[in-house]
């Protein structure tokens, strides 16, 4: 009796948000068995689909106060899915497993190469959920990794729709997917546009900007998400870097 009463106590669960956590997880649970059949199109789409239905699960549950700890949880565990397990196997099953046919020891180093990157962003994850409460909501420390898989899966968009195989460019392949995964787990700060209002009035040339990133995307999608997150993914590096040289200058004058 004692544990009937205990589990009526027991608080449910959200459903709006975990919604949309688990329609997230299901677009990369499907990423993965599209790679298997070799869909690698509609695997990256599954992905960036993903992708904002990850940004929009967050908003749902801040705007109708429906956070709890269940739900970061699990969007963690959705987001190493979707963002960590599919763009790894996409990309072996797309290139890094042609590697094997070269010799024994390129093949260990493609599927090595996928448990990086896999392992990074867990990694990263983790050490973003122990540190969220004391960073600065500003930056991100390490590429966040839904950009990281965008990177990858952007990639074998543009490559699989200009007809690029995989084999091809095979080592490519394994050196992006290598870097993406260290600037993960790095200390990098990355822009995290998290303090961008859009509830406040912006300037008319804000909304002309607008328009146009969403013609040029529609021009030719691939091409432009992948150029615009491997920017992003190089801004990282390319700003710390400079800062160095800055604090150089002016310890020298």
């Amino acid at each position: 009796m004692e544990e009937e009463t205990q589990a009526r106590k027991r608080p449910g669960i959200y459903l709006l948000p975990n919604l949309f956590t688990t329609a997230a997880f299901f677009s990369g649970f499907y990423a993965i068995v599209a790679a298997t059949n070799d869909r690698f199109e509609q695997a990256a789409v599954a992905i960036l689909i993903a992708m904002i239905l990850d940004g929009i699960d967050g908003r749902v549950a801040r705007m109708t106060n429906t956070q709890s700890e269940f739900g970061a949880e699990y969007d963690s565990l959705a987001d190493l899915a979707s963002f960590g397990l599919a763009p790894a196997l996409v990309m072996y099953e797309w290139s890094l497993s042609s590697m094997r046919d070269i010799s024994w020891q390129l093949g260990k180093l493609g599927w090595l190469a996928a448990f990086i990157y896999a392992v990074a962003a867990a990694l990263r994850l983790a050490r973003f959920n122990t540190k969220a409460s004391s960073t600065d909501k500003r930056y991100f420390q390490g590429l966040p990794s839904p950009s990281a898989a965008a990177v990858l899966i952007t990639m074998v968009w543009v490559c699989f729709d200009a007809g690029i195989d995989g084999a091809d460019v095979a080592y490519l392949a394994w050196l992006l997917t290598v870097i993406t995964g260290v600037l993960m787990i790095s200390k990098v700060s990355y822009y995290s546009f998290k303090d961008i209002g859009f509830q406040n009035r912006v300037p008319f040339f804000v909304i002309l900007v607008v328009v146009l990133i969403f013609v040029f995307t529609a021009i030719d999608p691939p091409v432009v998400l992948f150029s615009g997150f491997f920017v992003y993914a190089r801004s990282g590096p390319v700003i710390a870097v400079l800062r160095r040289f800055r604090k150089r200058s002016q310890r020298t004058e």
